[in-house]
Parts: C-alpha cells; sequence; structure tokens
C-alpha cells in the first residue's frame, strides 16, 4: 500500500513540478503565459491554449503577425495584424490595425505600440483550462489540500504499517523515512505557496467576450 502511495504521489509531484514551470517558470527565458479563453483566433489558438509571448521592438513585427496587447489599461488581447499605419506627424510612432482570424471586421480602434505586451511565440493546447482553474478559487483550494493530503499519506502508511522491532518500537529505518517525509511535506507546502503566489500574478489573455480580459 505505502508503495503504491509513494508511486502516485511521486507521480503528482512531477506533474506539479512540470505545470509549474509552464505557469511561472518560463518566465526565466523572457516568456509571458496568457490563457485564450475565447475563439477569436481560432483555429491558430484554440480556445483553452496557453499562449507564450515574448517582447518584441516596432521592427519586428510586419503584417499577418499575432501580438497580445492591452486595451483600456486591463483587456489583455491577442489578434493579429492586418495594417501597420505610419503616423504622418511623427514617423516614428507606428500603430497596427488589428483582426481576430475567426472575427469578420478588423478592430475598429488601431493598436499604439506601447500598448504591446508582445508577440505569441509557441501555444499549448487544453491546459488553458486547467491553469484557469488551479488559479482562481475554489480551484487553488483544491488542489492545494489534495496535494498535502496526497504528501500526507506517502508517510503515514510507513507510521502505521510499518515493520516493528523485537521491542515494539518502530524500526530506525522506519523512523528516519518518515521524519525525511515529514521535513519533505513542510517544504512542498512552502513550496505550494509560493508557486500559488506566482501563478496568481499569471495573466489571462482572450479574443472577444469577457469584459475584463477581452475586447470586442
Amino acid at each position: 500500500m505505502k508503495k503504491a502511495i509513494d508511486i502516485i504521489s511521486t507521480a503528482v509531484m512531477v506533474v506539479v513540478i512540470v505545470f509549474a514551470f509552464l505557469l511561472a517558470g518560463v518566465r526565466l527565458f523572457g516568456l509571458t503565459p496568457y490563457t485564450v479563453i475565447t475563439g477569436s483566433m481560432e483555429p491558430q489558438y484554440p480556445v483553452g491554449s496557453i499562449i507564450y509571448i515574448k517582447k518584441v521592438s516596432p521592427g519586428e513585427l510586419k503584417v499577418n503577425d499575432s501580438i497580445t496587447y492591452v486595451v483600456n489599461g486591463s483587456i489583455v488581447v491577442t489578434h493579429r495584424i492586418v495594417e501597420i499605419i505610419p503616423d504622418e506627424d511623427n514617423p516614428t510612432v507606428v500603430r497596427y490595425r488589428t483582426k481576430g482570424d475567426a472575427n469578420n471586421d478588423a478592430d475598429g480602434t488601431p493598436v499604439d505600440f506601447n500598448s504591446i505586451l508582445g508577440k505569441p511565440i509557441f501555444h499549448i493546447p487544453v491546459i488553458g483550462y486547467v491553469a484557469y482553474f488551479v488559479q482562481h478559487p475554489p480551484g487553488s483550494y483544491v488542489t492545494v489540500c489534495a496535494l498535502v493530503l496526497i504528501l500526507a499519506l506517502s508517510f503515514l502508511p510507513g507510521l502505521i504499517l510499518g515493520d516493528k522491532s523485537a521491542d515494539g518500537e518502530q524500526s530506525e529505518e522506519d523512523a528516519q523515512q518518515a521524519e525525511a517525509l515529514v521535513e519533505e511535506l513542510k517544504s512542498v507546502r512552502q513550496a505550494l505557496k509560493q508557486k500559488q503566489e506566482e501563478l496568481n500574478e499569471a495573466s489571462f489573455t482572450d479574443s472577444d467576450e469577457k469584459p475584463t480580459e477581452s475586447n470586442n
């Protein structure tokens, strides 16, 4: 029983580490993850995908590039450039006409370069649904509690079912293992708390529906 729980807990921790890297660790490489929550850029970026954007300079952008930008100070949008509009009075100022791939019409307001967060580099389908769940209550609470429970179960069987020495005391090996697992649980709980704080900073992108995360 203990062996099975150990295998499950190890597998879960591997998944958690990989997932945490996909949401937070990629920032070390200059990438920022955003979750697509509507379909204006389908089929390029399906709903539920996570896209990873990287900052770019104005000279790197061209027509047909996808860009992620901010509208009205808080709404994050990913659409495609359909026209580059130089400013007639100031040639150093550039604006971009954008359009969602699935939308019939181009967006009404051009995008100023200062509003652009970056350019999508790649995307991963589906896992955006999971990201949204673990980043927002009650999903975040359920996730942390489930991980703590699995870690607790990984050492409880050793305390309850472990072999006893001749004098009725727990064997030294079991005691050391239990102590090590308790320390691991403490460190993992601290790591989970830190990761939760990092995940809460991750933004969510959209293309055309939710008023706090998209544009029309």
